[in-house]
């Protein structure tokens, strides 16, 4: 199982965590989706991680991704 961590600074609650949650575990290959309000860090777990597919999901879901 491979890991991807993302910097998403507009993370600052419960409904975040929420939004960013759903759309990522919806992305093929997602096993774990952990959203750290305290760092505004997104860790992704899955086999297969598809990078653009996981950025793009996390936009979905009305955030960006730092970097």
């Amino acid at each position: 199982m491979s890991e991807i961590r993302y910097s998403v600074p507009a993370i600052s609650c419960g409904h975040c965590v929420n939004a960013i949650s759903g759309e990522v575990r919806q992305v093929p290959g997602v096993r774990e989706v952990a959203v750290d309000v305290d760092t505004k860090v997104v860790t992704v777990r899955g086999n297969g991680l598809d990078d653009a597919a996981l950025r793009a999901a996390i936009d979905e879901a009305g955030y960006d991704v730092a970097g």
